[in-house]
């Protein structure tokens, strides 16, 4: 008997590019904030940190959700990623440890890159404030945590997995943390992290203030909000407002072989910062030998590299020290890196959703960007 072979799943966004025409969309009409940043009494050193951060306008999200913090409420934030949503919570609780440093806040991601960048973000709004915080992660050594986590810092932030073996090993306890933030919910429940994030959830005080973020609003997500949620206020920020910034084209491959079309799209003017995503991590570890043959800088992220390895990779594309950064999709969430010029499907995503994560790491924060996707 015969093995029926599983057709591969895989969203083409040809259609979706052809009722989108492919030319660079006009930066959307500004949004006009309700606040500025001054308006929330936020401490001196604060308002300088803020400052050196070059933030000077308030995004919606922010406009919106750091009020409702302030105030104490729970929040439900709809917003994709470059939407500056990692502000418009780490702000407000910032502003609250500061003033009371018996509060701590736990803050879960779903990968350990959004983890450190949050934390990275963290420490660059409490700068020479005196707060402290534990990044728990996988994939590097345990024991730095646990001491990390001796002095009982205000802010523990880090993925469902590795937050859940460290309370099994007595070196976390849940029931102290009276804020939490959930960034990427979505996300973490798509990669099957539902009963670390549920059991941490539960072990936490029935008194706190709670703050959920997710790209999408799914039956999955809304159950978890349903039930660890407590009156919450939504505030969602359109897609399109993300989208509109992006210019999006496919490449007819035409029969030639796909490495020759990247290479001949790399060697453009104006390819200047480029991410090209691939689905197997085999397959782009095979990319990057090749494409390093020809000459090209090029640094690679998937699961099969050690967490080291990976920020590394990321720290050299930020830096500009190589120009093209080969990702599977553990990179189409939640990483914020300046100016990518240029988003690559190397293959295709496996679904619309991840079409639209890998395409949104350009055209952030207002600026413009494209995104090409390989086809037959």
């Amino acid at each position: 008997m015969f093995k029926t072979r599983h057709r591969i799943k895989s969203f083409d966004p040809s259609l979706l590019v052809r009722n989108s025409p492919a030319q660079l969309a006009q930066t959307p009409e500004a949004y006009l904030p309700k606040h500025t940043f001054s308006d929330f009494g936020f401490p001196p050193q604060l308002v300088n940190n803020i400052a050196g951060r070059n933030y000077s306008t308030l995004t919606p999200i922010q406009d919106q959700v750091i009020p409702l913090l302030l105030e104490g409420k729970d929040v439900v934030g709809l917003a994709n990623t470059g939407t500056g949503k990692t502000a418009s919570f780490l702000l407000p609780f910032i502003k609250k440890v500061d003033a009371d440093r018996s509060q701590k806040v736990l803050i879960m991601a779903p990968t350990r890159e959004l983890a450190v960048q949050i934390e990275e973000e963290l420490k660059n709004f409490s700068r020479q404030m005196k707060i402290f915080s534990a990044l728990c992660i996988g994939g590097v050594s345990m024991q730095g945590q646990i001491r990390s986590l001796y002095p009982n810092p205000n802010f523990v932030i880090g993925t469902p997995g590795r937050l859940k073996d460290l309370s099994l090993r007595h070196k976390i306890v849940f029931s102290s943390f009276n804020t939490v933030v959930l960034d990427e919910v979505d996300r973490m429940l798509d990669m099957g992290f539902i009963h670390n994030m549920t059991d941490i959830l539960s072990a936490l005080p029935k008194l706190r203030q709670s703050a959920f973020f997710s790209a999408t609003m799914t039956p999955q997500v809304q159950k978890v909000m349903n039930t660890f949620l407590k009156n919450p206020i939504t505030i969602s920020i359109k897609t399109h407002t993300v989208i509109s910034n992006i210019a999006q084209d496919v490449i007819k491959t035409n029969g030639k072989p796909k490495i020759d079309v990247l290479h001949n799209l790399l060697i453009q003017d104006g390819f200047d910062k480029v991410l090209v995503f691939g689905r197997t991590k085999w397959g782009l570890e095979r990319l990057a030998t090749d494409l390093a043959r020809r000459g090209f800088a090029v640094v690679a992220i998937h699961g099969n590299k050690s967490q080291g390895q990976r920020q590394r990779s990321l720290a050299e594309f930020k830096n500009n020290r190589v120009k093209v950064l080969l990702a599977t999709d553990v990179a189409s969430r939640g990483l914020d890196i300046d100016d990518v010029t240029h988003v690559i499907n190397f293959d295709l995503p496996e679904s619309y959703e991840d079409y639209i994560h890998r395409i949104g790491r350009t055209g952030r924060a207002s600026k413009t960007g494209i995104a090409l996707t390989l086809v037959p």
